[in-house]
């Protein structure tokens, strides 16, 4: 066995890659990071370079682990600047660092696309040492795992990368027919207050509709990615992560795993939210307004979301990070997890010692959390 960096998807053909994904995890589908490659959304100066690590068997690709080198830290939803900021006290580089993540994509899923006759935790031990061993050659301090799944998670941990939890809000769909019957399960007042949010919505004047599938075009793509753009310019002061070139790749390519939700004011659209789906998972990843309209984002992000997944018997949604205001609407906390190793032995300590200290409030946090779920409790 042995393993090569390679700097683009497409040096893998296709098929093999699809071959490997066996799972077909949606955001490690070739579809989906060749769009990111080639709209320029990530590689040049981005910050963003793709280096991913192949495992070979006598010639035969039989394993890829999606992985970039990064000269900063945004766009990952794990926050490590402090950690960068030690580093410079130091005078030593954090960056560049090596991680193993999908950009721009804070969503808890497969990494590791592997063979169906492979031991995948043979094989990701394997790349891990190697891995290790590399970041003095390419000059980078370390390697960093973001949002795996917690079996994973916990293999890393046995392997010697240190796992830190963070929380997120997510909704869980327990088989309901309609939205009237996940609505029952909330309080009294906590139903109302929905109801009364989404009544606020078409008082205003607001129409809202979903699309996907052969019913989304470049027009409401292209709409959206105006809404896109301008928001981030109101909050960040930039056009945005994602290039047009890539939303309208996607649309050619994946356009049965978009939900493109958009709202409109006498036939005029105003907003628009973008998410991403396959059979089990819906995703919402971005939200962009030319207006303000009370209740809009919770709308477009939330409801119609919710309602999709109903439909369409998915049986989770994730909305995206951060945001207490989810778990008033029915989004139940759970854990996140990632996993860090440093090639200095000194700062590994120091991280460990922190992720450590920080833990228990993480678990508080999470525990009060689900304490103000709007749902009733088992006596009622």
């Amino acid at each position: 066995m042995f393993f090569q960096f390679i700097h683009s998807t497409d040096a893998i053909p296709k098929q093999i890659w699809d071959d490997l994904n066996q799972n077909q995890a949606l955001f490690c589908n070739y579809e989906f990071l060749i769009a990111l490659e080639q709209s320029g959304s990530v590689g040049g100066d981005t910050g963003w370079t793709p280096h991913h690590l192949v495992a070979y068997q006598d010639d035969k690709v039989i394993g890829i682990l999606p992985m970039y080198k990064k000269s900063h830290s945004y766009g990952e939803y794990v926050f490590d600047f402090a950690w960068a900021e030690a580093y410079q006290r130091y005078q030593k580089q954090y960056y560049p660092k090596l991680i193993s993540a999908i950009p721009f994509t804070p969503v808890t899923g497969i990494r590791l696309l592997t063979d169906h006759a492979v031991d995948a935790k043979v094989l990701l031990g394997k790349m891990y040492e190697f891995i290790k061993q590399q970041l003095p050659v390419l000059n980078l301090s370390s390697v960093h795992f973001l949002f795996p799944k917690e079996q994973v998670s916990q293999q890393l941990q046995e392997f010697g990368a240190v796992q830190r939890r963070s929380v997120q809000f997510q909704w869980f769909n327990r088989d309901y027919p309609h939205f009237d019957d996940f609505l029952a399960t909330f309080t009294a007042r906590r139903r109302k207050s929905v109801r009364k949010e989404r009544q606020k919505v078409a008082q205003q004047g607001l129409t809202v509709k979903r699309f996907h599938g052969d019913k989304l075009t470049s027009v409401e793509m292209d709409f959206f990615y105006l809404c896109y753009c301008q928001t981030y310019l109101k909050r960040s002061g930039h056009s945005g992560y994602l290039s047009k070139s890539f939303f309208s790749q996607i649309l050619d390519t994946m356009a049965d795993n978009i939900l493109l939700v958009i709202a409109s004011v006498q036939d005029t659209p105003v907003a628009g939210a973008l998410y991403l789906y396959d059979q089990n998972q819906l995703c919402g990843r971005y939200w962009g307004a030319l207006e303000e309209f009370d209740g809009l984002h919770f709308e477009c992000c939330y409801y119609q979301g919710i309602e999709f997944c109903i439909e369409k018997k998915i049986s989770s949604f994730n909305p995206g990070t951060q945001g207490e205001h989810k778990i008033l609407r029915g989004f139940e906390p759970i854990f996140c997890y990632s996993n860090h190793w440093l090639h200095d032995p000194s700062f590994q300590d120091a991280v460990s010692r922190f992720v450590e200290q920080e833990s228990p409030g993480i678990e508080a946090y999470k525990v009060n959390a689900a304490e103000v779920l709007p749902f009733k409790k088992a006596q009622d």
